[in-house]
């Protein structure tokens, strides 16, 4: 059912300074902005030519997830994009396995409950 894993959601409190942190690392960003859906400034970190990245995420407000999971649990992982082949067969195996899962702007999600505290995105490559 997964074939990779297509990006990891890191929360950060300052994405200038996390930029920094991660060039330092060798990563370059390659995209720096606003991100609207969400309510986030990122910053986008590819691995080579894979097409599979690290997007830093710093909240803009404190009323949004990104902004609840730094006050809970600090800086970090705050979710994992995971490759399927087929987002629609994926979600009904998981529905008829007792998954629960999120619908949302950017796809249907894993609650973090099933997966002891992340939050996974279901991603087609397309």
């Amino acid at each position: 059912m997964y074939t990779d894993v297509h990006h990891l959601v890191v929360a950060v409190n300052n994405l200038k300074e996390a930029v920094e942190d991660y060039e330092k690392l060798g990563f370059k960003a390659e995209h720096v902005g606003r991100e609207t859906a969400f309510g986030n400034r990122q910053a986008l970190l590819y691995f080579g030519d894979s097409g599979s990245y690290i997007e830093l995420v710093e909240p803009m407000s404190t009323d949004i997830p990104t902004a609840r999971t730094i006050q809970r649990r600090g800086e970090g992982i705050h979710m994992v994009g995971l490759e399927v082949d087929d987002v629609k067969k994926a979600v009904a195996e998981m529905k008829a396995r007792g998954v629960q899962l999120i619908e949302g702007a950017g796809g249907p999600y894993i609650h973090p409950k099933n997966t002891h505290g992340i939050l996974c995105q279901l991603v087609e490559r397309k």
